[in-house]
């Protein structure tokens, strides 16, 4: 069989790329990070008028997602739902982190952080990346129930 489809540079790039674009059309700068399945960064930027701290944040956001496989903005309930959840490895409970997916939505591929503004509007600026580049925010079960 094929391999499974991986995150590359390129895509890396695109989702930046259609980050950036939504957050000008909004007259909002972020720091947004792309990272792989491991959690592994592949692509940052921080736009202007951002500290240091917000481009770390959206590190840790981006990094959150790739290891847990589900948006930052729901860590948070996790945490209160499940004991010892709060101090696991890598919990980021404000949003802003959103996992990426294939593009038929069934393979988690990594994660992309977004900091900088209020959290909604981070959250939105990573789905706007991510689809911008032709893959998925959301997991996509097959109709059989598959993986």
């Amino acid at each position: 069989p094929p391999p499974p489809p991986r995150l590359n540079a390129e895509q890396a790039q695109q989702i930046i790329g259609g980050c950036a674009a939504h957050a000008k059309a909004k007259k909002q700068s972020h720091a947004i990070a792309v990272t792989d399945g491991g959690g592994h960064l592949i692509a940052f930027w921080r736009m202007d008028g951002n500290t240091a701290g917000v481009g770390a944040f959206s590190i840790d956001k981006a990094k959150a997602v790739s290891l847990w496989g589900f948006p930052t903005s729901r860590m948070g309930a996790a945490a209160d739902e499940t004991p010892g959840f709060a101090s696991a490895p890598g919990i980021v409970t404000v949003a802003g982190g959103v996992p990426i997916y294939s593009a038929d939505g069934e393979t988690h591929l990594g994660g992309v952080g977004v900091s900088g503004e209020a959290p909604e509007d981070d959250a939105a600026c990573a789905v706007a990346g991510i689809e911008a580049a032709g893959l998925r925010a959301e997991r996509v079960r097959s109709p059989t129930g598959g993986r």
